[in-house]
């Protein structure tokens, strides 16, 4: 997927400016695609060069004009070619994994550390996950077609942090006992 499939996805929500696109980012699409404010600014000229996207010019008092982006016809096209495309199976970047896999060369109690940080973390996203299940999706029959795909989707990210949580005991159990009965 490319930044620009996220930002059509987002700015089918609601025309935007890049600003205000960039903050419902954070709290939404950005969830699962990361990119920086600097990045979608730099998208969203492409989008627009391309004709994805229009920009109106809204002039305001005290304040410099601002631009609201809406998507095309033409970038409504262009997402629905690249979402009627299989998706190939991405790969995982994740350094506290690269740094577990080598973790051998240092105490285990300073890996242990890291993953009771890690799983600080991940008890971090899934309230705040849970918070926007209990928000926004109260009552999960009633949904809507496109509110159902958008349910789909943080379901998804409270069961990958859940998994993570499992995953975390498991390895803090695991090297606890290194720390426990060094050899």
């Amino acid at each position: 997927m490319a930044l620009s499939h996220a930002i059509l996805v987002s700015l089918l929500d609601c025309p935007s400016s890049g600003y205000d696109l960039a903050k419902r980012f954070d709290g939404s699409v950005g969830f699962f695609w990361d990119a920086s404010h600097q990045q979608i600014y730099r998208e969203l000229a492409k989008l627009e060069a391309a004709n994805h996207i229009t920009a109106e010019t809204i002039e305001q008092d005290a304040r410099p004009n601002k631009k609201l982006y809406s998507v095309t016809e033409s970038g409504k096209t262009f997402l629905m070619e690249w979402l009627d495309q299989s998706v190939s199976l991405c790969p995982i970047k994740d350094d506290l994994l690269v740094k577990l896999y080598g973790g051998y060369l240092i105490e285990p109690d300073a890996m242990v550390k890291e993953l009771r940080q890690q799983r600080k973390l991940h008890q971090t996203r899934l309230v705040e996950y849970q918070a926007i299940e209990d928000r926004f999706f109260p009552d999960v029959e009633a949904l809507s077609q496109k509110g159902t795909y958008q349910y789909l989707t943080l379901r998804n990210g409270i069961q990958f942090e859940q998994g993570w949580l499992k995953w975390c005991d498991e390895a803090i159990a695991t090297l606890q006992s290194f720390v426990e009965s060094p050899e």
